[in-house]
């Protein structure tokens, strides 16, 4: 046995909901990628073509993508958080997003809300954290599936909605 492995640091997975402890530090951040699901991205992509091609018939430049941009999905943040609660147990949990740098600080008091991700084998998911010692709640905030998709090509697939429901009704009617 390695000298090194007598002194490594038991990392624990939390279960219940909410952590209040003292915040250790950040480990090293990287990016992790939302898929959108087929269904949503397919109903967003085919309601947009119809409201493309209405405006390519009165030569408007739409806003296109491909179906394979949009499932590919934003990309966000992903920090590993560590706390250390009162009776010297060390926690790791997963932050999606950012805060501000300043925001906490080693040693800080914590109380931190979690939520457990889809896959199991992942920590929980830090959705809200309020630094006790300063009495500062944060929130990170991280990009979604709207978001991602963006208010112009959302914008074309209402219209496009619009346009083949009012079709729709006008064929049945």
């Amino acid at each position: 046995m390695d000298d090194i492995e007598l002194h490594r640091e038991r990392i624990l997975r939390h279960v219940s909901p909410i952590i209040t402890g003292r915040f250790v530090g950040f480990q090293a951040s990287y990016t992790r990628e939302v898929r959108i699901g087929r269904p949503l991205a397919l109903a967003v992509f085919v309601t947009a073509g119809i409201a493309q091609l209405l405006a390519a018939i009165f030569r408007m430049r739409p806003a296109r993508r491909s179906l394979k941009d949009l499932r590919k999905g934003p990309e966000f943040l992903v920090t590993p958080v560590r706390l250390r609660d009162d009776l010297g147990q060390t926690y790791e949990i997963e932050m999606h997003g950012q805060l501000p740098q300043s925001a906490l600080h080693r040693g800080d008091l914590v109380q931190v809300r979690t939520q457990p991700q889809a896959d199991p084998t992942l920590p929980v998911r830090l959705t809200q954290v309020v630094n006790l010692t300063t009495m500062q709640p944060l929130t990170p905030r991280i990009p979604t599936q709207w978001s991602h998709l963006g208010p112009a090509l959302l914008l074309q697939a209402v219209v496009g909605l619009a346009v083949a429901g009012t079709l729709l009704a006008a064929w049945l009617g």
